[in-house]
Protein backbone atom coordinates (compact mmCIF):
# COMPACT_ATOMS: atom_id res chain seq x y z
CA UNK A 1 0.00 0.00 0.00
CA UNK A 2 1.16 3.37 -1.23
CA UNK A 3 2.22 5.62 2.10
CA UNK A 4 1.47 9.47 1.10
CA UNK A 5 4.03 12.16 2.87
CA UNK A 6 1.05 14.89 2.29
CA UNK A 7 2.96 17.25 4.30
CA UNK A 8 6.68 18.45 5.76
CA UNK A 9 7.61 20.54 8.65
CA UNK A 10 11.30 21.04 9.60
CA UNK A 11 14.01 22.72 11.33
CA UNK A 12 17.96 22.52 11.45
CA UNK A 13 21.04 24.52 11.42
CA UNK A 14 19.75 25.20 7.58
CA UNK A 15 17.12 27.13 9.03
CA UNK A 16 13.49 26.88 9.99
CA UNK A 17 10.66 25.84 7.79
CA UNK A 18 11.08 24.02 4.35
CA UNK A 19 11.60 27.37 2.16
CA UNK A 20 14.77 28.43 4.16
CA UNK A 21 16.22 25.00 4.08
CA UNK A 22 16.03 23.90 1.15
CA UNK A 23 17.48 27.50 -0.05
CA UNK A 24 20.61 27.01 2.03
CA UNK A 25 20.61 22.93 1.57
CA UNK A 26 21.45 23.09 -2.71
CA UNK A 27 23.40 26.61 -1.82
CA UNK A 28 25.89 24.00 0.37
CA UNK A 29 25.79 26.82 2.69
CA UNK A 30 27.45 25.31 5.88
CA UNK A 31 26.88 28.79 7.72
CA UNK A 32 24.61 27.08 10.19
CA UNK A 33 27.36 25.03 11.90
CA UNK A 34 29.20 27.07 14.57
CA UNK A 35 32.23 27.00 16.47
CA UNK A 36 30.73 26.98 20.14
CA UNK A 37 32.17 26.94 24.03
CA UNK A 38 30.51 24.96 27.14
CA UNK A 39 29.52 21.32 25.60
CA UNK A 40 33.02 19.83 26.39
CA UNK A 41 35.47 20.90 28.69
CA UNK A 42 38.00 22.61 27.78
CA UNK A 43 36.92 22.40 23.87
CA UNK A 44 35.53 24.57 21.34
CA UNK A 45 33.50 22.45 18.98
CA UNK A 46 31.59 23.47 15.67
CA UNK A 47 27.92 22.22 16.42
CA UNK A 48 24.54 22.59 14.45
CA UNK A 49 22.28 24.33 16.89
CA UNK A 50 19.17 25.61 15.52
CA UNK A 51 19.13 29.76 16.30
CA UNK A 52 15.75 30.81 15.32
CA UNK A 53 12.80 31.65 17.60
CA UNK A 54 10.88 28.78 18.95
CA UNK A 55 7.08 28.85 20.20
CA UNK A 56 6.26 28.83 23.71
CA UNK A 57 4.92 25.63 25.26
CA UNK A 58 1.39 26.11 25.41
CA UNK A 59 0.37 25.48 28.99
CA UNK A 60 2.33 22.45 29.98
CA UNK A 61 3.43 20.88 32.79
CA UNK A 62 7.09 20.97 33.95
CA UNK A 63 7.51 17.30 32.83
CA UNK A 64 6.89 18.77 29.37
CA UNK A 65 8.75 22.02 29.59
CA UNK A 66 11.76 21.12 27.38
CA UNK A 67 13.61 22.84 24.22
CA UNK A 68 13.26 19.00 22.43
CA UNK A 69 9.40 19.71 22.51
CA UNK A 70 9.88 23.43 21.78
CA UNK A 71 11.54 21.99 18.75
CA UNK A 72 8.88 19.68 18.21
CA UNK A 73 6.38 22.21 17.94
CA UNK A 74 8.14 24.47 15.53
CA UNK A 75 8.18 21.71 12.98
CA UNK A 76 3.97 20.37 13.92
CA UNK A 77 2.79 24.47 13.45
CA UNK A 78 4.80 24.14 9.94
CA UNK A 79 1.94 22.05 8.92
CA UNK A 80 -0.97 22.64 11.18
CA UNK A 81 -3.33 23.10 8.93
CA UNK A 82 -2.67 19.69 7.19
CA UNK A 83 -2.81 18.01 10.76
CA UNK A 84 -5.97 19.93 11.03
CA UNK A 85 -7.81 18.56 7.96
CA UNK A 86 -6.43 14.84 8.67
CA UNK A 87 -8.17 15.20 12.10
CA UNK A 88 -11.47 16.62 10.79
CA UNK A 89 -11.40 13.82 8.42
CA UNK A 90 -10.34 10.35 9.98
CA UNK A 91 -11.10 11.33 13.89
CA UNK A 92 -8.29 11.84 16.74
CA UNK A 93 -8.56 8.18 17.25
CA UNK A 94 -7.54 7.07 13.95
CA UNK A 95 -4.24 9.38 14.27
CA UNK A 96 -1.31 8.27 14.93
CA UNK A 97 1.96 9.28 16.04
CA UNK A 98 5.54 7.76 16.27
CA UNK A 99 8.54 9.77 16.95
CA UNK A 100 12.19 9.09 16.81
CA UNK A 101 14.77 10.34 19.48
CA UNK A 102 17.74 9.97 21.47
CA UNK A 103 17.98 12.72 23.81
CA UNK A 104 14.30 14.01 24.93
CA UNK A 105 14.50 16.07 27.47
CA UNK A 106 18.19 15.32 28.95
CA UNK A 107 19.60 18.60 28.38
CA UNK A 108 16.98 20.36 30.93
CA UNK A 109 17.64 16.75 33.17
CA UNK A 110 21.16 17.46 33.19
CA UNK A 111 20.70 21.00 34.79
CA UNK A 112 18.47 19.66 37.24
CA UNK A 113 20.77 17.33 38.20
CA UNK A 114 23.52 19.84 38.29
CA UNK A 115 21.58 22.09 40.77
CA UNK A 116 20.85 19.30 43.09
CA UNK A 117 24.51 18.83 43.39
CA UNK A 118 25.24 22.33 43.87
CA UNK A 119 22.16 23.21 45.68
CA UNK A 120 20.95 20.16 47.68
CA UNK A 121 17.91 19.89 45.96
CA UNK A 122 16.48 19.73 42.48
CA UNK A 123 15.55 23.34 40.85
CA UNK A 124 11.89 24.07 40.47
CA UNK A 125 12.21 23.72 36.65
CA UNK A 126 13.54 19.79 36.76
CA UNK A 127 11.19 16.87 36.12
CA UNK A 128 12.36 13.67 36.06
CA UNK A 129 9.58 13.15 32.89
CA UNK A 130 11.46 15.53 31.13
CA UNK A 131 13.95 13.01 30.20
CA UNK A 132 10.93 9.99 29.41
CA UNK A 133 12.13 8.80 25.68
CA UNK A 134 8.00 8.78 25.26
CA UNK A 135 8.08 12.26 26.40
CA UNK A 136 7.89 14.03 22.73
CA UNK A 137 5.20 11.80 21.34
CA UNK A 138 2.84 12.26 24.27
CA UNK A 139 3.38 16.08 24.10
CA UNK A 140 1.96 16.00 20.74
CA UNK A 141 -0.44 13.73 21.29
CA UNK A 142 -1.70 15.75 24.34
CA UNK A 143 -1.15 19.13 22.66
CA UNK A 144 -3.46 17.72 19.63
CA UNK A 145 -5.69 15.79 21.20
CA UNK A 146 -5.17 12.25 20.05
CA UNK A 147 -5.90 9.19 21.07
CA UNK A 148 -4.30 6.79 18.08
CA UNK A 149 -1.29 5.13 19.23
CA UNK A 150 1.15 7.33 19.81
CA UNK A 151 4.97 6.22 21.35
CA UNK A 152 8.77 6.69 20.60
CA UNK A 153 11.39 4.69 18.85
CA UNK A 154 15.00 4.98 20.45
CA UNK A 155 17.62 3.16 18.34
CA UNK A 156 19.93 5.86 18.47
CA UNK A 157 20.75 7.38 14.67
CA UNK A 158 18.44 5.29 12.98
CA UNK A 159 15.22 6.18 15.42
CA UNK A 160 13.44 8.53 13.11
CA UNK A 161 14.01 6.35 9.90
CA UNK A 162 12.21 3.71 11.93
CA UNK A 163 9.45 5.85 12.81
CA UNK A 164 8.80 6.26 9.28
CA UNK A 165 9.00 2.46 8.37
CA UNK A 166 6.31 2.19 11.83
CA UNK A 167 4.14 4.62 10.89
CA UNK A 168 3.58 2.41 6.98
CA UNK A 169 2.67 -0.85 9.18
CA UNK A 170 0.14 1.17 11.23
CA UNK A 171 -1.52 1.91 7.83
CA UNK A 172 -1.00 -1.39 6.37
CA UNK A 173 -2.51 -2.79 9.40
CA UNK A 174 -5.41 -0.71 9.55
CA UNK A 175 -4.81 0.69 13.28
CA UNK A 176 -4.07 3.99 11.86
CA UNK A 177 -5.55 6.37 8.82
CA UNK A 178 -2.61 9.00 9.33
CA UNK A 179 0.30 9.23 11.18
CA UNK A 180 2.28 12.10 12.20
CA UNK A 181 5.87 10.74 12.15
CA UNK A 182 9.61 11.47 12.20
CA UNK A 183 12.23 12.46 14.99
CA UNK A 184 13.68 15.37 17.21
CA UNK A 185 16.66 15.69 18.68
CA UNK A 186 18.21 18.86 20.90
CA UNK A 187 21.66 19.56 21.69
CA UNK A 188 22.57 18.55 24.67
CA UNK A 189 26.18 17.86 26.96
CA UNK A 190 25.72 14.09 27.53
CA UNK A 191 25.24 13.54 24.21
CA UNK A 192 28.55 15.44 22.92
CA UNK A 193 30.39 14.58 25.85
CA UNK A 194 29.94 10.81 25.25
CA UNK A 195 31.03 10.90 21.59
CA UNK A 196 33.94 12.49 23.29
CA UNK A 197 34.85 9.72 25.29
CA UNK A 198 34.38 7.77 21.50
CA UNK A 199 36.92 10.15 20.54
CA UNK A 200 34.72 10.67 17.48
CA UNK A 201 34.39 14.44 17.72
CA UNK A 202 35.88 16.70 14.73
CA UNK A 203 37.64 19.67 15.52
CA UNK A 204 36.91 21.44 12.64
CA UNK A 205 33.52 21.03 10.45
CA UNK A 206 32.92 16.95 9.63
CA UNK A 207 34.62 15.99 5.55
CA UNK A 208 32.58 13.27 4.79
CA UNK A 209 34.69 10.50 2.61
CA UNK A 210 37.84 12.37 2.58
CA UNK A 211 41.27 11.02 3.27
CA UNK A 212 41.62 13.57 6.29
CA UNK A 213 38.14 12.99 7.74
CA UNK A 214 38.73 13.34 11.77
CA UNK A 215 35.05 12.82 13.16
CA UNK A 216 31.70 14.12 13.59
CA UNK A 217 29.65 17.13 14.14
CA UNK A 218 26.98 17.20 16.11
CA UNK A 219 23.54 19.03 15.47
CA UNK A 220 19.78 19.49 16.83
CA UNK A 221 16.51 19.26 14.71
CA UNK A 222 12.69 18.42 14.12
CA UNK A 223 11.40 16.61 11.45
CA UNK A 224 7.63 16.12 11.51
CA UNK A 225 6.03 14.23 8.00
CA UNK A 226 1.82 13.86 7.63
CA UNK A 227 1.66 10.23 6.58
CA UNK A 228 -1.85 9.13 5.53
CA UNK A 229 -2.96 5.89 2.88
CA UNK A 230 -4.74 8.29 0.70
CA UNK A 231 -3.45 11.81 -0.97
CA UNK A 232 -4.94 14.79 0.34
CA UNK A 233 -2.88 16.77 -0.94
CA UNK A 234 -4.49 17.97 -4.54
CA UNK A 235 -2.32 20.71 -6.01
CA UNK A 236 1.50 19.23 -5.60
CA UNK A 237 2.93 16.47 -7.30
CA UNK A 238 2.45 13.36 -4.53
CA UNK A 239 5.48 12.06 -2.84
CA UNK A 240 5.60 8.72 -1.11
CA UNK A 241 7.34 6.30 0.93
CA UNK A 242 7.71 3.36 -1.60
CA UNK A 243 10.37 1.13 0.23
CA UNK A 244 11.81 0.51 3.78
CA UNK A 245 14.15 -2.00 5.51
CA UNK A 246 15.55 -2.24 8.57
CA UNK A 247 18.08 -4.95 10.26
CA UNK A 248 20.84 -5.18 13.25
CA UNK A 249 24.00 -6.80 12.14
CA UNK A 250 24.74 -6.98 16.26
CA UNK A 251 28.01 -6.30 15.06
CA UNK A 252 29.54 -4.42 17.60
CA UNK A 253 28.22 -1.52 19.96
CA UNK A 254 29.49 1.08 18.58
CA UNK A 255 31.30 0.29 15.61
CA UNK A 256 29.91 -1.39 12.53
CA UNK A 257 31.04 -4.21 10.30
CA UNK A 258 33.83 -3.13 8.30
CA UNK A 259 32.24 -4.80 5.38
CA UNK A 260 29.12 -3.48 5.73
CA UNK A 261 27.20 -6.48 5.39
CA UNK A 262 24.09 -5.63 7.24
CA UNK A 263 24.65 -2.26 5.25
CA UNK A 264 24.13 -3.97 1.79
CA UNK A 265 21.53 -6.45 2.95
CA UNK A 266 19.21 -3.53 3.83
CA UNK A 267 19.59 -1.53 1.16
CA UNK A 268 19.22 -4.34 -1.22
CA UNK A 269 15.78 -5.03 1.19
CA UNK A 270 14.56 -1.49 0.86
CA UNK A 271 14.69 -1.63 -2.84
CA UNK A 272 13.07 -5.05 -3.01
CA UNK A 273 10.35 -3.52 -0.82
CA UNK A 274 9.46 -0.95 -3.37
CA UNK A 275 9.75 -2.38 -6.52
CA UNK A 276 13.11 -1.16 -7.70
CA UNK A 277 16.49 -2.21 -8.84
CA UNK A 278 19.24 -0.15 -7.97
CA UNK A 279 19.75 1.69 -11.79
CA UNK A 280 16.22 3.36 -11.10
CA UNK A 281 17.36 5.80 -7.66
CA UNK A 282 18.28 9.30 -8.80
CA UNK A 283 19.85 9.87 -5.75
CA UNK A 284 21.34 8.45 -2.10
CA UNK A 285 21.77 9.98 0.99
CA UNK A 286 24.55 8.91 2.75
CA UNK A 287 24.77 8.05 6.62
CA UNK A 288 28.31 9.63 5.73
CA UNK A 289 29.46 10.82 9.43
CA UNK A 290 32.64 11.19 8.51
CA UNK A 291 33.95 9.06 11.12
CA UNK A 292 36.57 6.55 10.08
CA UNK A 293 34.87 3.30 10.31
CA UNK A 294 31.72 4.97 9.18
CA UNK A 295 33.12 6.35 5.80
CA UNK A 296 34.76 2.67 4.68
CA UNK A 297 32.33 0.60 5.98
CA UNK A 298 29.28 2.55 3.74
CA UNK A 299 31.42 3.64 0.62
CA UNK A 300 32.33 -0.64 0.32
CA UNK A 301 28.30 -1.46 0.80
CA UNK A 302 27.33 1.44 -2.15
CA UNK A 303 29.84 0.40 -4.10
CA UNK A 304 28.54 -3.30 -3.74
CA UNK A 305 25.13 -2.28 -3.94
CA UNK A 306 25.09 0.46 -6.60
CA UNK A 307 27.74 -0.94 -8.67
CA UNK A 308 27.29 1.16 -11.49
CA UNK A 309 27.47 4.29 -9.90
CA UNK A 310 24.57 6.43 -8.13
CA UNK A 311 24.72 10.05 -7.04
CA UNK A 312 25.13 10.55 -3.49
CA UNK A 313 25.93 12.64 -0.98
CA UNK A 314 26.54 13.52 2.73
CA UNK A 315 24.40 16.33 4.08
CA UNK A 316 26.20 16.34 7.93
CA UNK A 317 28.71 18.58 7.13
CA UNK A 318 25.20 21.33 6.78
CA UNK A 319 23.91 20.25 8.99
CA UNK A 320 25.74 18.59 12.23
CA UNK A 321 24.64 14.81 13.01
CA UNK A 322 21.56 15.17 14.52
CA UNK A 323 21.42 12.04 16.15
CA UNK A 324 17.78 10.28 16.48
CA UNK A 325 16.15 12.89 14.12
CA UNK A 326 19.24 12.52 11.38
CA UNK A 327 17.27 9.19 9.38
CA UNK A 328 13.91 11.39 9.11
CA UNK A 329 15.78 14.91 9.07
CA UNK A 330 18.08 13.25 5.75
CA UNK A 331 14.65 11.39 4.69
CA UNK A 332 13.39 15.45 4.60
CA UNK A 333 15.92 16.04 2.47
CA UNK A 334 15.28 13.48 -0.29
CA UNK A 335 11.55 14.75 -0.06
CA UNK A 336 12.63 18.49 -0.50
CA UNK A 337 14.42 17.59 -3.84
CA UNK A 338 11.42 15.69 -5.02
CA UNK A 339 8.76 18.23 -4.88
CA UNK A 340 7.33 20.22 -7.44
CA UNK A 341 8.90 23.17 -6.02
CA UNK A 342 12.69 21.80 -6.82
CA UNK A 343 12.01 23.17 -9.93
CA UNK A 344 15.85 23.83 -10.82
CA UNK A 345 15.86 19.99 -10.16
CA UNK A 346 18.98 20.56 -7.65
CA UNK A 347 20.24 17.28 -5.35
CA UNK A 348 21.95 18.24 -2.13
CA UNK A 349 25.70 18.78 -2.51
CA UNK A 350 28.51 16.81 -0.80
CA UNK A 351 30.28 19.47 1.30
CA UNK A 352 34.45 17.91 1.83
CA UNK A 353 37.56 18.85 0.43
CA UNK A 354 37.45 16.35 -2.62
CA UNK A 355 40.81 14.81 -1.10
CA UNK A 356 39.35 11.04 -1.84
CA UNK A 357 40.90 8.29 0.70
CA UNK A 358 42.78 6.14 -2.00
CA UNK A 359 41.80 2.77 0.42
CA UNK A 360 37.93 3.29 -0.49
CA UNK A 361 35.72 2.48 -3.88
CA UNK A 362 34.86 5.86 -5.46
CA UNK A 363 31.68 7.37 -4.85
CA UNK A 364 29.54 9.24 -7.49
CA UNK A 365 29.68 12.88 -5.07
CA UNK A 366 27.71 15.39 -5.59
CA UNK A 367 28.53 18.76 -6.59
CA UNK A 368 26.42 22.29 -6.30
CA UNK A 369 26.48 21.50 -9.73
CA UNK A 370 24.09 18.41 -10.19
CA UNK A 371 20.99 18.00 -11.04
CA UNK A 372 18.15 14.87 -11.44
CA UNK A 373 18.35 13.57 -14.85
CA UNK A 374 15.60 11.49 -16.94
CA UNK A 375 12.03 11.91 -17.08
CA UNK A 376 10.22 11.26 -13.71
CA UNK A 377 9.02 9.32 -11.55
CA UNK A 378 12.06 9.85 -9.79
CA UNK A 379 13.33 7.58 -7.30
CA UNK A 380 15.80 8.51 -4.07
CA UNK A 381 17.28 6.60 -1.11
CA UNK A 382 18.35 7.81 2.28
CA UNK A 383 20.61 5.44 4.56
CA UNK A 384 20.59 5.28 8.33
CA UNK A 385 23.45 3.38 10.52
CA UNK A 386 23.37 3.12 13.78
CA UNK A 387 25.14 2.31 16.99
CA UNK A 388 24.69 -1.84 18.32
CA UNK A 389 24.58 -2.61 14.23
CA UNK A 390 21.60 -1.11 13.29
CA UNK A 391 20.62 -0.63 9.87
CA UNK A 392 17.70 1.42 7.91
CA UNK A 393 17.06 2.27 4.58
CA UNK A 394 14.17 4.20 2.92
CA UNK A 395 12.76 4.88 -0.68
CA UNK A 396 11.20 7.42 -0.99
CA UNK A 397 9.56 8.51 -4.56
CA UNK A 398 7.11 11.01 -6.91
CA UNK A 399 4.32 9.68 -7.90
CA UNK A 400 2.26 10.68 -10.95
CA UNK A 401 0.33 13.69 -11.21
CA UNK A 402 -3.19 11.80 -11.37
CA UNK A 403 -2.25 9.12 -8.84
CA UNK A 404 -5.41 8.79 -6.40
Amino acid sequence: MTAYLNALGLLCALGSGKQAVAERLYAGDASGLRRQDGWVPERSLPVGAITSALPELPGVSTSQATRNNRLLLAAALEIDTDIQQAIARYGRARVGVILGTSTSGIHEATQGVSGYLQDGEFPATYHYGQQELAAPAAFLADWLQLSGPAYVISTACTSSARALLSARRLLDSGICDAVLCGGVDSLCQLTLNGFGSLEALASERCNPFSRNRAGINIGEAAVLFLMTKERLCQTAVPIALLGAAANSDAHHISAPDPQGRGAQQVMRAALTDAGLAAEQINYLNLHGTATSHNDAMESLAVDAVFPAGVPCSSTKPLTGHTLGAAGALEAAFCWLSLSAENREQRLPPHLWDAEADPHLPALKLTTAQSRLTGDTPRRMMSNSFAFGGSNVSLVLGNLAENTP
